[in-house]
């Protein structure tokens, strides 16, 4: 807070109890005024002062009660949620064209950001709410989700969870590559946000996901969260060193002891694999296995855990960015 809000430490630790009292006081009024009244409230620049706002002249006296001060407006906090609600369900064709849009208490109106005035004004008219209810501006502002794709991180597929194996790209398109087994085709991601485009299990055990939106990184996580760098995707010698990165069991290494593997599991054959002595565990499906800086395969599956130890197959890399047309983000 020192740095950030250009404050010292004792005006951070005011800071910081004034905002708590405001916290509680605001807590009990909006539960006092209730929905047909309330409008929300908020503190001035140094969290020095807390304003309440209310469409009922009435409540002023029970707001100054709090120590807040009372303001009077048009609108309660429910009549302009309900006009986001409106925004948010207006075909997305409007909704494009515009950068943001957001309650803004302190003027007892919607916000609405867009490149231009008449974008703003587009997504207004469409959404069919009360025009004075609304601002309208201008912004330079193109909101971006800042999430990276790095091997070894989590992703998710509803409740399941898997890993992410290494960023690729198809075109401009920025995704991943992963196991098979973790999705079909046309299923949904979360976090990052994305879709499987093509996935293959049995008889392969690969997939990518494209994740428009997200940047590509050409990194794996390695131990105590270092970022290992990928150079390349040159297939290593049986005999070679790999290291494994997963959601479930982090950083773990082995060697590679065969190639070119068959496996059955329940579900079926799988060819292909290259067969390590690394341990793997649930969830780390997918994710990353890399010798040096070479990229070498996505987790399929294995035997044992990695309290007792085991033996875990990954598919080639190279055979996925194959038959996908895939190019691996590389330093």
């Amino acid at each position: 807070m020192e740095r950030d809000l250009g404050i010292t430490e004792e005006q951070a630790n005011a800071r910081l109890a004034s905002e708590e009292r405001a916290t509680a006081a605001q807590t009990t009024l909006s539960g006092q005024l209730g929905d047909d009244s309330y409008a929300g409230a908020w503190l001035n620049q140094d969290a020095s002062k807390l304003t309440v706002a209310t469409t009922d002249s009435a409540e002023a006296a029970a707001i100054e009660s709090q120590g807040a001060q009372p303001v009077v407006v048009e609108r309660t906090l429910v009549q302009l949620n309900d006009i986001m609600t409106k925004l948010d369900q207006t075909p997305k064709t409007a909704r494009s064209g515009a950068a943001l849009w957001y309650v803004d208490v302190t003027s007892n109106k919607v916000a609405v950001q867009a490149a231009t005035v008449e974008a703003a004004e587009t997504l207004v008219k469409e959404s069919g709410v009360d025009g004075d209810a609304v601002t309208v501006s201008a912004t330079t502002e193109r909101p971006t989700p800042y999430m990276d794709i790095i091997g070894g991180s989590p992703y998710y597929i509803g409740s399941s969870r898997c890993s992410i194996g290494f960023a690729v790209t198809k075109g401009s398109t920025p995704g991943f590559v992963t196991a098979g087994h973790c999705g079909r085709a046309g299923n949904s991601t979360s976090n990052p946000s994305g879709s499987f485009q093509g996935s293959s299990f049995p008889s392969n055990d690969y997939a990518w996901v494209a994740t428009p939106g997200h940047t590509p990184r050409p990194y794996v996580r390695g131990s105590g969260g270092a970022l290992v760098t990928v150079r390349g995707s040159t297939q290593a010698v049986v005999g070679s060193s790999v290291c494994r990165s997963g959601s479930t069991t982090g950083w773990r290494c082995g060697t590679i002891q065969q190639h070119n593997a068959t496996v059955t599991y329940p579900q079926g054959t799988v060819n292909g694999l290259t067969r390590t002595s690394v341990c793997a565990e649930p969830g780390d499906s997918g994710g990353s296995f890399i010798s040096g800086g070479q990229a070498q395969g996505v987790t399929s599956g294995g035997s044992g855990n990695c309290s007792s130890g085991g033996t875990t197959y990954h598919q080639p890399v190279n055979e996925i960015l194959s038959a996908y047309g895939l190019s691996l983000t590389v330093a």
